[in-house]
């Protein structure tokens, strides 16, 4: 079954759509690069879907994303949509161990989503940064001040919570 054809199934409530395309991913019946074409072309509730199900995919199999998806994602940081926001966030911080040397957009966007209204976006970006200062890259030596420096900031305590937990993880 073809992705548009998925995302247009009205029998097919939206998580369903979600978990099907997510084990598509990891089973090989979807190529990324028409993932990622879809999704680059689609509104944004397919192409959240679509970010979403490769979430699901990710966690549980990180080598399940491309560098080409890597890229997709850490550019739809920027997104004016959350939810496409909060999904990408959640696909870097699943596989950004896989591309050390492909980070610096994905840091940037997420340092910017560490400011957003929204608490699951700063959520979703603080998981991200966390799991990028926990691989102890060269990226540190400016990460860690950054993140140390939103901990002072950040209100909920949900947040700031996993900033102190990779900063204190990275620090060992």
């Amino acid at each position: 079954m073809e992705i548009a054809k998925l995302l247009n199934d009205k029998g097919k409530k939206p998580k369903e759509k979600t978990e099907l395309l997510s084990n598509w991913i990891l089973e090989g019946l979807t190529n990324l690069d028409q993932l990622i074409d879809f999704a680059g072309k689609a509104k944004d509730p397919a192409k959240a879907t679509c970010i979403e199900a490769l979430e699901f995919a990710t966690k549980q199999n990180p080598a399940a994303a491309s560098l080409e998806s890597f890229e997709f994602v850490s550019q739809n940081l920027v997104s004016k949509a959350p939810r496409i926001k909060w999904e990408s966030a959640k696909v870097v911080g699943n596989t950004a161990q896989l591309f050390l040397n492909n980070l610096d957009v994905a840091i940037k966007n997420l340092l910017e989503n560490s400011e957003h209204e929204g608490t699951v976006v700063r959520w979703s970006a603080a998981y991200a940064l966390g799991e990028i200062l926990k691989l102890k890259t060269n990226y540190n030596a400016e990460l860690l001040p950054a993140l140390e420096a939103i901990c002072l900031r950040e209100e909920k305590q949900s947040i700031k919570k996993i900033y102190l937990a990779a900063i204190k993880k990275a620090s060992k």
